[in-house]
């Protein structure tokens, strides 16, 4: 298992779409290894591949306070969406700002295993609204991209000038 570098916003890497995992491999299984020690040194909850700049529709999740119930989806998509939720989201690619954004209450999605076998599986509250948090980056897509425009041109200078400081 490896650290990898986590994206930060503004990096154009971080919106390109991930493309689906056809090789289930020992390439994969280290991928999903190394996200998993990633996420949880950040510390984080959440992780998709596109944010350590490897474009595979490969997401991590664990969102138990002992760190004990590590989720790996491949190839998630969604099958059913329910109900509305506000929560205050973060993001480690877009450290340390927070908000609220409207997502489903309650999703239903199919994915593949590591090893390749498919499955379904459900969730609400806070894994619910981190499973699609996760699916967004394999889209390209940010949670400030919710945001006003003007929070979003906020952050991203905010975060352009804490770059240009440290580097």
């Amino acid at each position: 298992m490896a650290l990898r570098q986590i994206l930060h916003h503004p990096d154009p890497r971080l919106r390109q779409k991930a493309l689906a995992v056809t090789r289930f491999d020992a390439a994969l299984a280290s991928l999903v290894d190394d996200m998993f020690e990633t996420m949880y040194d950040a510390p984080g909850i959440g992780l998709a591949a596109t944010q350590i700049d490897v474009q595979q529709r490969v997401i991590v999740v664990d969102t138990s306070s002992d760190k004990q119930s590590p989720l790996c989806f491949i190839n998630p998509s969604i099958l059913e969406l329910r109900g509305v939720e506000e929560m205050e989201e973060g993001c480690l690619s877009v450290p340390g700002i927070f908000d609220y954004v409207e997502r489903a209450q309650w999703v239903r999605i199919a994915a593949v295993e590591r090893d390749g076998t498919p499955f379904e599986f459900e969730a609400d509250g806070l894994l619910a609204v981190c499973i699609q948090h996760e699916m967004d980056h394999l889209d390209g897509k940010l949670f400030v991209d919710y945001l006003s425009q003007l929070k979003q041109t906020r952050i991203r200078k905010k975060l352009e000038k804490e770059q240009r400081l440290a580097g």
